[in-house]
């Protein structure tokens, strides 16, 4: 009798917020909050990531599950008018989608390879490659759509 194929695990690899160091973390353990495998401190992925040009490429390329990207700045009225919007998304499908942020201010080299003009502008990624492209402040649920997810998933 031939065992049953491993369940495939769904991963997202990032940068620790406090340390640096890369950590691969299995996308259906978010809610067990997983910690820094080198400082130990939380990485919280029920939440917009921040990217930067130097972790973008990485973090996009090694997501086994779909990727939404914010493209702000700080100082944008629709941009901040989006964020809660975008937190709840971030809250409400974590495990299934990995959510970003990449300030276009402080990350010009990603912001012009992307030809982002307007802000805010959400980008979709799966397989490492950018399959969608959205301008202007949403909802949720038009966030949902954009995402190819159902509300409340």
């Amino acid at each position: 009798m031939e065992a049953a194929p491993a369940p495939s695990r769904r991963t997202v690899t990032v940068p620790c917020q406090f340390c640096g160091t890369w950590n691969r973390v299995d996308m259906a353990r978010v809610a067990d909050r997983p910690k820094c495998s080198e400082c130990a401190k939380p990485i919280l992925l029920d939440r917009p990531f921040g990217l930067s040009d130097a972790t973008f490429d990485r973090v996009i390329a090694a997501a086994e599950v779909p990727v939404i990207v914010d493209c702000y700045a700080d100082w944008c009225g629709p941009c901040r008018m989006m964020a809660p919007e975008l937190d709840s998304f971030a809250s409400r499908h974590a495990g299934a989608v990995f959510t970003a942020k990449l300030d276009t201010d402080r990350n010009q080299k990603t912001s012009q390879r992307f030809s982002i003009r307007s802000i805010p502008t959400l980008l979709r990624f799966e397989g490492g490659a950018k399959t969608a492209e959205r301008a202007g402040a949403l909802r949720l649920a038009e966030i949902e759509r954009f995402a190819g997810v159902a509300p409340d998933a």
